[in-house]
């Protein structure tokens, strides 16, 4: 008899965070749930199998996959897989910032997704939102109150942005913005394309503190849309120490900067 692993707070924990994964990607290998744990390939596939037994995912050659389908297009899944474990440690240092009874506004994209994932476990405060695979993440934690906001569907992005969804703000406060982007310099946060900035701006006059979720990659991206300088960011949260000027800026602007080790 194969004897699980103990402490059991740790099987689940572990199982947990390949449910997590799931939900992000839609798809694990069992190489990269293995290293992302720190585990064998037995230790992992014992896990599948039991969380198949439950009904928490299906086993299919090399992994796993979701039970059920999954509004998130193939697209933003394989984003989602791009800086995974970047993103996974930025979501874990961010929620600290989290009070389990405040109101949050999650931006689309998908690192601010990782950080929907990782929400406290207690958190039954309330969560605005744009980003369908936020909502449809949010569906499993009916402590939270959810906010939708409608406008037209971004279908690149997962996300309802234009006059409808800025007109779903008025009213709304919320006490953090969790802000994504698409490139970060300088010159402060950058996106891709001009239809998501009139949304993100309303976003960020909506709340009272701005937390900007960034990885390594977005120092060195490019992105034609200036969407706010540093001085409406309070918090960037990121793996790795960004560049010397963008420090520089950074600083200027008296931004927290919080970078997340392994």
């Amino acid at each position: 008899m194969v004897m699980e692993d103990r402490p059991q707070t740790a099987v689940s924990a572990r199982r947990e965070a390949i449910l997590r994964r799931l939900h992000t990607a839609g798809f694990a290998s069992i190489a990269d749930l293995s290293d992302m744990l720190g585990v064998s390939d037995m230790t992992i596939r014992r896990d599948l199998r039991r969380l198949s037994e439950a009904g928490e995912l299906r086993i299919v050659h090399g992994g796993a996959s979701l039970p059920h389908g999954t509004l998130r297009t193939a697209g933003f899944a394989r984003r989602a897989g791009q800086q995974a474990r970047s993103k996974r440690r930025i979501a874990e240092c961010a929620v600290d910032l989290i009070d389990i009874g405040s109101t949050v506004a999650v931006d689309a994209g998908t690192t601010a997704y990782e950080l929907a994932t990782h929400l406290p476990a207690g958190f039954s405060g309330s969560l605005i939102t744009h980003s369908v695979p936020v909502l449809q993440h949010m569906l499993g934690r009916p402590a939270a109150r959810v906010v939708a906001l409608g406008g037209e569907l971004l279908a690149d992005s997962q996300a309802l942005v234009g006059d409808i969804t800025i007109r779903s703000l008025a009213g709304l406060r919320a006490d953090v913005f969790f802000l994504a982007a698409t490139a970060v310099g300088p010159g402060g946060v950058y996106v891709a394309a001009n239809v998501e900035r009139p949304t993100k701006q309303a976003f960020i006059e909506a709340c009272d503190r701005v937390v900007l979720l960034a990885d390594h990659t977005k120092f060195a991206a490019s992105a034609p849309i200036l969407l706010t300088a540093f001085d409406a960011v309070h918090v960037l949260v990121t793996d790795a120490a960004p560049p010397d000027e963008v420090a520089r800026a950074l600083r200027k602007a008296d931004v927290e900067l919080i970078v997340c080790g392994d």
